[in-house]
Order: C-alpha cells, then sequence, then structure tokens
C-alpha cells in the first residue's frame, strides 16, 4: 500500500515510516523541520520504498498520488518548542489538519490523526478514559498545543460525518525512546541527558505529579493496527503503568549514577497533576497492550543518547 506520512522526521514519525517500509509499504514522507531532523530518517536513505519531501502542511499538499492511507503527524509537540511557536502548533493542528484531510478525501484513503493525551487537560477523571471531554486553560501558556489538538479532532470527525471520510484518531500519552530531542525539553531526554552530564536532575514541584510512559516501538504498533482498524471515535495508546516524576527520576539516577542528586523547581502553569490512560478500548479493538517493560526502555533510550555524545 501506499502512504502519505506528515511530520517524517519527527521522532515517532521516524519510527512510524521505518515501521510501514518494514511491512512492504510505499512511504512518501513530509515535514517543514521547524522540530524534525533529517538524521531521524537516515535508516531509510537509498531505500525504494521511501521518498522524503520538504513541505509545510499549511499550505496544501498537490503531491502525485493516490495514497490508501494518510497520517497526520506534523506538530510541534514538545513545551518548550510550542512554547517559541505557538501559531505554527496552532496551524498545524487547524490548516494543516484540513490539508491533509483533503488529500484523505481525494483518494477516498484512511486517514489516521495523531492526537495527544494534552486533549483531557488537568484531568478530573483518573485514569483518562476516550469519553471523558478534559479540563483544558484554552487561553494558558499549554493552549496552543492542547487545543491545536482538540480542533484537529473536531475537524476529522466533520470530515467523516460530512463528507464520509474514513478516520482514526489516537490519543497518545507519555512515549519515549531513541530519536528524541535532546533539547526538546520533555522530562526523558531532560533527565538522560542531565544524568549523562553528571548534573543534577530537575524536578518541577514537588514530583509528586504522575506521567504513564510508552516506549516508542509498543506505540507504533498500536499506530499501526489502529491505522488498519475500522475505528473511526479516539483510541488511548499508552502505557497504563502510573508512576510520579520522582519516581522516574529515580529510575534514571539509579541507570546512569546513583550518586546524582535533584534540584527542586516551581512546577510550570498548568502543568497536569496526574495522567494514566485506561487502553480497555485498545485492548478490546485492537487486541493492542504495551510489551516493553519500563527498565528495558530506559535501557535503549540511555544507551542511544550515549551513543550521541
Amino acid at each position: 500500500m501506499r502512504f502519505l506520512v506528515s511530520g517524517a522526521a519527527g521522532f515517532i514519525g521516524s519510527h512510524f515510516c521505518g515501521r510501514l517500509v518494514a511491512d512492504g509499504h510505499e512511504v512518501v514522507g513530509v515535514d517543514n523541520f521547524i522540530t524534525g531532523n533529517r538524521g531521524n530518517l537516515e535508516h531509510l536513505e537509498g531505500n525504494p520504498f521511501f521518498r522524503l519531501e520538504e513541505h509545510d502542511v499549511t499550505t496544501p499538499f498537490t503531491g502525485r498520488g493516490p495514497f490508501d492511507g494518510v497520517i497526520h503527524m506534523a506538530s510541534i509537540a514538545s513545551p518548550r518548542f510550542y512554547f517559541a511557536h505557538p501559531v505554527e502548533t496552532l496551524e498545524s493542528g487547524s490548516t494543516g489538519t484540513r490539508n491533509m484531510l483533503e488529500v484523505a478525501r481525494r483518494d477516498k484513503a484512511r486517514f489516521l490523526l495523531t492526537s495527544t493525551s494534552e486533549c483531557y487537560g488537568d484531568p478530573e477523571v483518573h485514569p483518562q478514559v476516550e469519553t471523558y471531554w478534559g479540563n483544558v486553560n484554552p487561553v494558558g501558556p499549554r493552549s496552543c498545543y492542547d487545543e491545536s489538538k482538540r480542533y484537529a479532532e473536531a475537524m476529522t470527525m466533520a470530515y467523516h460525518r460530512v463528507h464520509g471520510a474514513r478516520t482514526a484518531i489516537a490519543r497518545i500519552f507519555n512515549t519515549y525512546g531513541p530519536r528524541m530531542a535532546l533539547d526538546d525539553g520533555r522530562v526523558v531526554p531532560a533527565f538522560v541527558d542531565q544524568a549523562l552530564r553528571g548534573r543534577k536532575l530537575t524536578i518541577f514541584g514537588d514530583g509528586s505529579q504522575t506521567r504513564s510512559f510508552c516506549y516508542v516501538r509498543d506505540l507504533v504498533e498500536g499506530l499501526v493496527l489502529l491505522l488498519f482498524s475500522e475505528e473511526r471515535y479516539p483510541v488511548n495508546l499508552g502505557n497504563p503503568e502510573e508512576m510520579t516524576i520522582l519516581q522516574f527520576a529515580e529510575r534514571i539516577r539509579g541507570a546512569v549514577d546513583p550518586t546524582l542528586e535533584f534540584e527542586y523547581l516551581p512546577l510550570p502553569q498548568d502543568d497536569p497533576r496526574r495522567r494514566r490512560p485506561d487502553i480497555g478500548k485498545a485492548k478490546r479493538l485492537l487486541g493492542w497492550e504495551p510489551r516493553v517493560s519500563l527498565d528495558d526502555g530506559i535501557r535503549e533510550t540511555i544507551a542511544y543518547f550515549r551513543g550521541l555524545r
């Protein structure tokens, strides 16, 4: 089959493209490289089943089709970068989503939107289920990302209802692994980079806020299963194993240098207090759940970052 993937040079996008190609599919990847990294796609250089094009999804894509599937992953996903580029973040979720949906409508292709657990905001329902509408501050500093994805979901469902588009929505929870950007400000690369440099691990607040970490290989498996399913409504993809940020910092410290110290800083505005997916729907519909243990995933991630030094 033939697929169009936006955000192909991103952390998750590059792994997803590699998986589709490995499965024997042809992939056209597009990226404007505002945060994507061409180096993430080195493993596909010269592969006749993959082509990379520089393209901004906020302009219509007129590349040669037809495509069997369109996967819209283009998004500025880390706080450090979407704080610096809030307008571009909003546009990738709004105009960008519609442009990718137009390609899917033109070709009668399956459309997969990679959304986010940030749609739930600072949740009052725990764990988070797909039917929960969320608790999001629409004018806060994180709103450019949260609302871009909420709008993208609404646009995706509008195309399904109005045009009969075959759509799917993945709500992705915290994901980690090789090819994350060291400077993107997210907790996994931040902790690993600090640990490898022998610095204090920075913890915001008292570290009691929780997250659930899914290894990228597991996430990609879930995305592929959702892509080839008939489900049209949002599906949570993440690891239901919940832990505090302090506990996670201790795991990183133990894997690198148990003598490292912690440094505590004020908690950013609107930082979610709890985050844990209910993946019952993914289990029932897709037969999916994470397989890679946190210790194994951390070990592979640390090995990758060591190789960059």
